[in-house]
């Protein structure tokens, strides 16, 4: 389509009449944006929700296509198949505003509903009831977030979603879209300023010389000319040697990334590694040669962008305790300690070189976001900002967006007679990831403190559970002990873990293989077998 970022507003949910939510447990990962759609479906919508487990929307949502994990594709190639069989793509907009749609035709033509019921679980009558409902309504929207992209076909569900949000239309205009809900806060943000391996600030070419001259005016600098490394990469550099010092900014990768075993393996064998961070973690404390305290989001100034593109701004409402400083400061004394000759003496500076490079932000300072935010695209100072994209066609080079023919590639591990269990990853409305923050406070311990895993009725009998009965999980990378909770979210054969417990690791049981374009792995679909403790 031609952005990176979620086509449509948060308070246009209020308006939609057909919600399709896949792959997102939202009233737990994005609560507040979670209240929008219980509106929306107070206010007459249709809800849809496409999950392996029984989420809260469930209870709320006309259809559940409860679909075995990792089988996205099918699911999504069969509604685009209905749609054509039943000739309810909208023709007009593909014509206008679109390119290659005839090779996703030919492809979808082999994805039938019913032998889309025998691949995902889910009932070809759901299945062409669901596709008829998107269809026909002209304010639909799609949102989606880490149960989509975490996943070694990553790259092809997304594209899944975008050929159906073509083919219908739905887009570039309110209440409709495809909605990226960002997984973790200021991610968006984080993306646009250049925090990619692939791209200069604002999503600006390192191939192109016009874009690559204009950095190098600014900044006094080369530009290098090859992309950097993924996270992926970075990983098994540690191992090779590619990689011999680390700077870790808010990160925990011994405890987030995927076959921890393995990542902590490589945190060993680096030579020298910098941390930056509010408190010490798994990696942190046993790795960091030198920890660096920095500030949290109440000692700081700058801003954060969320996940509808809209940048707000931060004030520093205390100071920070003992030496820990502003993150951005950190950073420019380290860069100028290695002779760097940063002159930058206030978030603001920072931000001005950021939109003076980056068209689609250069209207967007600072006195602009006194009341509210802004969203991008900001050309100018006169510019209102975007509240959606694609209007009054796609921005993608030459206006139009472009189909991609996706064909369903199986998860890279699949249960077998040694680990008969599909064991997928996930949150809980009471932590935040590694749980650093949230394991310190009493009233969220309170709520849930001790590392468990969901598992069906049936399997828990056939494997002598109770409720509460300590088990043990057991991958080809490595096991751990989690209280069992016998639960209607699972069916039988799937059980679910949350990432945020430190003394039982989920992360010790995933596999890392990813998406071979972006290398996001496949958290969501590891292979375990369950053992009594």
């Amino acid at each position: 389509m031609g952005r990176g970022a979620s086509t449509n507003s948060i308070p246009e949910i209020d308006d939609d009449r057909f919600l399709l939510v896949i792959g997102s447990n939202t009233t737990e990962a994005h609560p507040v944006l979670a209240l929008r759609m219980k509106k929306a479906v107070r206010n007459g919508a249709t809800l849809v929700v496409a999950d392996p487990r029984k989420i809260w929307l469930t209870k709320i949502a006309k259809r559940h296509l409860q679909l075995r994990p990792g089988t996205d594709v099918w699911l999504l190639n069969a509604i685009m198949h209905v749609i054509l069989e039943e000739g309810l793509q909208d023709e007009e907009y593909i014509r206008a505003h679109t390119e290659d749609f005839e090779a996703v035709r030919e492809i979808v033509k082999r994805y039938p509903p019913e032998q889309a019921e025998r691949m995902t679980g889910v009932p070809a009558e759901d299945i062409r009831a669901t596709a008829r409902e998107y269809a026909a309504e002209k304010y639909a929207a799609v949102f989606y977030t880490l149960g989509i992209t975490e996943h070694a076909c990553a790259v092809d569900n997304v594209w899944s979603l975008s050929n159906l949000v073509l083919m219908t239309g739905h887009l570039g205009y309110e209440s409709t879209g495809l909605n990226a809900l960002r997984g973790q806060n200021n991610v968006q943000g984080l993306n646009d300023a250049g925090a990619n391996p692939s791209y200069l600030p604002g999503y600006q070419s390192l191939t192109d010389p016009e874009v690559v001259l204009k950095f190098e005016e600014r900044w006094g600098a080369k530009v290098p000319q090859t992309p950097g490394y993924r996270l992926d990469q970075m990983i098994s550099g540690l191992h090779d040697g590619r990689i011999k010092g680390l700077y870790l900014v808010g990160e925990n990768p011994a405890h987030t990334e995927p076959n921890a075993h393995h990542v902590e393996e490589g945190l060993e064998r680096v030579e020298f590694m910098v941390a930056q961070d509010l408190f010490l973690n798994e990696t942190t404390r046993d790795h960091a040669d030198v920890v660096f305290p920095a500030s949290s989001f109440a000692e700081k100034e700058g801003t954060f962008t969320n996940t509808e593109r809209r940048v707000n701004r931060v004030r520093k409402a205390l100071d920070s305790p003992g030496s820990a400083r502003e993150d951005w400061r950190i950073v420019v004394d380290f860069a100028n300690a290695l002779g760097a000759g940063w002159w930058y003496e206030t978030a603001e500076d920072i931000w001005n070189e950021f939109a003076d490079l980056s068209p689609n932000w250069s209207g967007i300072r600072y006195d602009r976001l006194e009341e509210v935010g802004l969203q991008w695209p900001c050309t100018d100072l006169d510019h209102p900002g975007s509240r959606f994209l694609h209007a009054p066609r796609p921005d993608r080079a030459g206006g139009r967006a472009k189909f991609f023919p996706v064909e369903y590639q199986p998860p890279i591990e699949q249960p077998d007679s040694e680990f008969p269990f599909v064991l997928s990853t996930g949150r809980t409305l009471y932590h935040y990831n590694s749980a650093g923050m949230t394991m310190r406070e009493p009233g969220v311990t309170d709520k849930q403190v001790e590392p468990f895993f969901e598992i069906s009725a049936e399997d828990a009998s056939n494997l002598g559970l109770e409720e509460g009965d300590l088990a043990r999980l057991v991958s080809r990378r490595g096991e751990l002990e989690a209280e069992a909770r016998i639960t209607e979210r699972v069916y039988p054969g799937l059980v679910w873990m949350a990432l945020h417990f430190a003394q039982a690791k989920v992360n010790w049981l995933t596999h890392d293989v990813g998406d071979p374009l972006i290398g996001t792995p496949e958290y969501k679909v590891s292979a375990v077998r369950i053992e009594r403790a």
